[in-house]
């Protein structure tokens, strides 16, 4: 296999102390509208800036949401994912684009709305904003994407840096096999499913795999979340997770990559992972997730992004 070599890329241009401001472009739903659930793409115009051509898809920008918390202090910064390809927005170096869902979400009895979240969500084209970055040196395509396989799997907006990703690839002509597994609860929910859909109709090596855990049912009686994909779709996962060259990222909430490892293991793919102590020869499914923090770990094809 080719040596997995991440290419250099710089950080922290902008820090919170010495933010840019970069102006929105464009915000729009990007699931299917009748969802209850809100997601948004949010694009940015940042020339001008040191942030222009110097971003990289796989990593993440900061915003800063103006105001003050209860205690009076500026509100944190908080990280998205970046979703346009290294190239920029629709290939354009100045506009630089992102996924946002809209938290809206009860917690003992009182709704608690996502403070930044909530400020992305409502920005209109000419809006401006504080920004910081880039961030993230980890979650990246190789230098030389074209020489490997790619399995991405992900939930909610950890979709984001994938559709980068697969633009960038599909392109420039790559000719490898890449494998998206995107979860939700229901279909309503899925992210960008007109694009993906759209790309495995033109491109052969481009399989474009949904998992929804909240209607139907597996054979079993289980429900579909992304890591059944690992034995419901081996038919097309197989032959990919087989190659010497194939990659695994992983991005979305925390917890995913758990049910995931399990059924790498189980299924035969244990070069993904580090495994470590007594879990070498125990049975995957009785791996207790407490446990697995400490000795199973993502092993060098694998990467990983959870939040």
């Amino acid at each position: 296999m080719a040596e997995i070599t991440l290419p250099e890329v710089e950080l922290n241009i902008y820090s919170p102390k010495d933010p840019t401001e970069i102006t929105v472009v464009e915000n729009y739903i990007c699931t299917k509208e009748s969802s209850p659930n809100f997601v948004r793409h949010v694009t940015f115009d940042v020339s001008g800036t040191d942030l222009e051509g110097r971003v990289r898809v796989g990593q993440s920008i900061g915003i800063l949401a103006p105001g003050e918390d209860e205690r009076g202090k500026p509100h944190k910064l908080r990280l998205y994912s970046v979703s346009s390809p290294t190239a920029g927005e629709g290939g354009k170096s100045h506009l630089i684009s992102t996924t946002v869902k809209r938290t809206i979400e009860e917690i003992d009895g009182s709704l608690y709305t996502g403070i930044c979240s909530n400020y992305l969500a409502d920005l209109k084209p000419g809006d401006k904003v504080k920004a910081t970055g880039p961030s993230g040196k980890r979650f990246l395509l190789p230098e030389n994407p074209g020489n490997f396989n790619y399995v991405f799997f992900a939930t909610g907006t950890g979709i984001a840096p994938f559709r980068g990703m697969i633009m960038e690839m599909l392109e420039s002509g790559y000719n490898g096999e890449i494998a998206l597994v995107f979860g939700a609860a229901y279909r309503t929910d899925l992210i960008y499913p007109d694009y993906f859909m759209e790309m495995e109709k033109k491109h052969d090596n481009f399989h474009y795999i949904a998992k929804i855990s909240r209607e139907d049912r597996r054979p079993d009686g289980t429900k579909y979340y992304v890591q059944t994909a690992i034995e419901d779709e081996s038919e097309v996962l197989d032959p990919i997770f087989s190659q010497e060259n194939t990659l695994i990222y992983i991005c979305g909430i925390k917890g995913m990559e758990a049910g995931i490892y399990r059924k790498l293991a189980k299924k035969g793919y244990p070069e993904y992972l580090l495994v470590k102590g007594d879990y070498v020869d125990m049975d995957p499914d009785e791996w207790d997730w407490e446990d697995m923090r400490r000795k199973v770990k993502p092993g060098a094809r694998c990467f990983e992004e959870v939040y």
